[in-house]
């Protein structure tokens, strides 16, 4: 086999770390592919570790044990975390931006693959050391973050139905309340899906009253899964009238009947992981 310079399995390295997020590679992998030792490989994955540090382009972790290697972890520091959503809400505080029912419109910006994909890193960022082993959404707008948060994290994207579909074979079907208006609605997940004992990270796009979040609860329930977490892209400002608690919200939002009142603003877990040297420029209107 012709020698591999260093400068080329740095490449081919990089290529294949960050294509496989959160998956283990053992250094044997590596030095099969490459034909060298273990000592040059280690070599090369410290340089490589530095220079993504150096450059915040995630983490390189060394994981140990008899099934340990080496992963890629996607990851946005606190700051950068705080000043990108804090420059989405800015893009985000326009009254013509209210919906009916107090809703906001997000398709616009759920539709920027690269917008979605910070968002799912830093929810995957907070969830890597609950080990999820999917991602559960609800059809349809919170399908772009889910899959990008399920990327990061290295799992599956599960997604429930209004109603069971033919080419999904049988499913479990509940009832739940909508938190918002309180009407009666209908949720359903293949049986072939998950598996009982399995761990889910819920992943949606807005949160207002919690019914279809905790819908998505009740439902892992019947699987016997358990839920590790809940995040939402955005979520409005009344904790008291929720149906959930201790949600992971991106972002959260105030509005009155009056539409000139909205204020959007990164969460408040988000300002105090940046130490809250975040200063407070959040959008308002």
């Amino acid at each position: 086999m012709e020698r591999i310079k260093r400068n080329e399995r740095m490449a081919a390295l990089t290529k294949w770390l960050t294509d496989s997020p959160n998956q283990i590679f053992t250094l044997s992998q590596f030095c099969e592919r490459f034909g060298s030792a273990k000592s040059t490989m280690s070599e090369d994955i410290d340089i490589l570790r530095q220079v993504f540090e150096t450059f915040e382009l995630g983490r390189l972790e060394t994981v140990t044990g008899a099934a340990g290697g080496v992963r890629y972890r996607p990851y946005l520091s606190p700051k950068a975390s705080y000043d990108f959503v804090q420059e989405l809400c800015g893009q985000l505080c326009v009254p013509s931006r209210v919906l009916p029912g107090g809703f906001l419109y997000l398709s616009d910006i759920l539709s920027m693959h690269e917008l979605v994909w910070k968002m799912g890193i830093i929810i995957a960022g907070q969830f890597y050391d609950a080990a999820p082993d999917f991602v559960l959404t609800m059809e349809t707008k919170g399908i772009p973050v889910a899959l990008m948060t399920s990327r990061a994290l290295g799992v599956p994207l599960v997604i429930a139905r209004r109603s069971s579909k033919v080419y999904e074979g049988s499913a479990v079907n509940i009832n739940y309340v909508s938190g918002s208006d309180h009407h009666i609605e209908t949720m359903s997940l293949s049986r072939r899906a998950v598996n009982e004992g399995q761990r889910a990270l819920i992943v949606d796009d807005f949160l207002k009253g919690g019914g279809t979040a905790k819908g998505m609860i009740d439902l892992m329930a019947e699987f016997d899964v358990e839920v590790v977490g809940t995040a939402f892209v955005m979520s409005t400002e009344n904790p008291n009238q929720r149906c959930i608690r201790n949600e992971k919200a991106l972002m959260t939002m105030n509005v009155t009947d009056d539409p000139a009142s909205l204020t959007v603003r990164p969460a408040p877990w988000l300002r105090e992981l940046a130490g809250e040297g975040a200063t407070e420029q959040e959008g308002t209107n």
